[in-house]
Order: C-alpha cells, then sequence, then structure tokens
C-alpha cells in the first residue's frame, strides 16, 4: 500500500513562507496528476493547487501568484512553496496524487499550516 508522507507544515507569521513536501511510499504508477488540498475550519476541503503530466497547473484564486506547485517524478514527490502567507491560510494541507491505475486516488494524512497575524 502507498503512504503519502507530508512534511513541512508549522506555525509562521503573516507574511512568511512554508514549503510542504509530499513524498510518495512507493512508486505511484500512471500519475495524471498531483495537488494539494486544504480543509479550513468548518469548510469542505478545497483544491488548493493542482500540476498534472504535463505540468499544467491550477491554483485556487485566493493563493495565485503567492503558492507555487512543483512535481519530481523520479521521486514520486509533489512540493508546494507559499509565500505571503495569510492568517485565512491556516488549515491541514493534505496532498493528493491521481493515478489511472487503481486505487486511483491517493490521499496523505495532512500537515497543519498555521498563520498567525
Amino acid at each position: 500500500q502507498v503512504q503519502l508522507v507530508e512534511s513541512g507544515g508549522g506555525l509562521v507569521q503573516a507574511g512568511g513562507s512554508l514549503r510542504l513536501s509530499c513524498v510518495a511510499s512507493k512508486s505511484i504508477q500512471r500519475i495524471s496528476a498531483m495537488g494539494w488540498y486544504r480543509q479550513g475550519p468548518g469548510k469542505q476541503r478545497e483544491l488548493v493547487a493542482r500540476i498534472n503530466s504535463d505540468d499544467i497547473t491550477r491554483y485556487a484564486d485566493s493563493v495565485k501568484a503567492r503558492f507555487t506547485i512543483t512535481r519530481d517524478n523520479a521521486k514520486n514527490a509533489v512540493y508546494l512553496q507559499m509565500n505571503s502567507l495569510k492568517p485565512e491560510d491556516t488549515a491541514p494541507y493534505y496532498c493528493n496524487v491521481e493515478s489511472s491505475a487503481a486505487p486511483y486516488v491517493h490521499w496523505g494524512q495532512g500537515t497543519q499550516v498555521t498563520v498567525s497575524s
């Protein structure tokens, strides 16, 4: 069973930066996309950033120009560089991998990001 191991979360002041990492415990076949989601208090889980196999990226409007998603295919890893953090960015962040091979979707356990004002 593949596990997605996330790291890089923590407590930071508003305006600061964090870099999240997500590495798969073993190779995932036929990855179609990798991404990050978050779930703020009382909210539904939402897409933060996504990058597909053609390196086409998509971002939530609220993080555009502040966050950058990248991937390392050789390491089955995805990263999220978060700059100019705001208190409203506070949430657990979840790594997600989509594949065209079963089980098709993988989720990490989440890493907490807390931004103080």
